[in-house]
C-alpha cells in the first residue's frame, strides 16, 4: 500500500496563519507531514508526501499527482491531507477547538473507514495523555454517532483513492495554538496520524 500525504497551502497562500503569526499553516502541515511519513517508513510502510514544493500547488494538480498513483499502484493508495482549522480569518483569536476528519460527499466505504481510524486514534490520544494540554485536545463530530464530517472537499472528492482531510487543531484558538507548537502536541498529531493509519492497513489486510 502506497500512503500519500498532502500537506496543505504554501509560503504564498494568503493568510493561513495565527493572529499572532507564531503558526503558519503551510510550515506546520509540512513539518507535521515529514515527521508522519518518517514514522510511517520506520514502520516498514511505502509513504511519500506529494507536495514537495514550498509554494501552494493547485488543487487539481495534487489529485492529479494523487490518482496517478493510484494507477500506478493499480488500486493501492490512500491519501490524507494534513491541514490546521480556522474559524475566522486569522486576524483575532476565537473560541472554536479541537481535531477534525473530513471525507468528501461521495466518500467510499474505505474513505469513511480511514476517517473512522484516524478519529478514533485521536479519541484513544486524548483519553490517554498525561498533561492537561493534551487532554483538552478533543476530536470535533457532526453528531455524537458520528466521527468524521462530510463536506465537498476537492482533495477528497476529486481523488479516486481512499482519501481524507485531517484539520488539527484551529489556527486561530489561543489554547489549541501553544498546544500545536509544543512538543507534546506535535507528537500528539504525528502519532494520530501514524496509529490511525496503521489501524486502517492492518483492518484492510485483514
Amino acid at each position: 500500500m502506497k500512503i500519500l500525504i498532502d500537506n496543505g497551502h504554501g509560503e504564498n497562500t494568503p493568510g493561513k496563519c495565527s493572529p499572532d503569526g507564531r503558526l503558519k499553516e503551510w510550515i506546520y502541515t509540512r513539518e507535521i507531514a515529514d515527521r508522519i511519513v518518517t514514522g510511517l517508513r520506520e514502520k516498514g510502510f511505502n509513504a511519500e508526501r506529494i507536495v514537495k514544493e514550498n509554494i501552494d500547488i493547485p488543487l487539481s494538480v495534487r489529485c492529479r499527482r494523487a490518482n496517478n498513483i493510484y494507477r500506478e499502484t493499480e488500486g493501492n493508495a490512500i491519501l490524507i491531507s494534513i491541514h490546521c482549522n480556522a474559524a475566522g480569518y486569522g486576524t483575532d483569536w476565537l473560541t472554536a477547538r479541537g481535531w477534525s476528519v473530513f471525507v468528501s460527499n461521495n466518500a467510499s466505504v474505505n474513505s469513511k473507514r480511514l476517517a473512522m481510524c484516524l478519529a478514533e486514534s485521536a479519541k484513544a490520544k486524548s483519553a490517554k495523555a498525561k498533561s492537561a494540554k493534551a487532554k483538552s485536545a478533543f476530536v470535533r463530530q457532526p453528531v455524537q454517532e458520528q466521527l468524521f464530517w462530510i463536506q465537498n472537499l476537492a482533495i477528497c472528492r476529486d481523488t479516486i483513492c481512499p482519501a481524507v482531510l485531517t484539520e488539527n487543531f484551529f489556527q486561530d484558538n489561543k489554547k489549541d495554538v501553544e498546544f500545536l507548537l509544543s512538543a507534546e502536541g506535535k507528537q500528539l498529531v504525528v502519532q494520530t496520524h501514524i496509529d490511525g493509519i496503521t489501524d486502517y492497513l492492518k483492518d484492510t489486510a485483514s
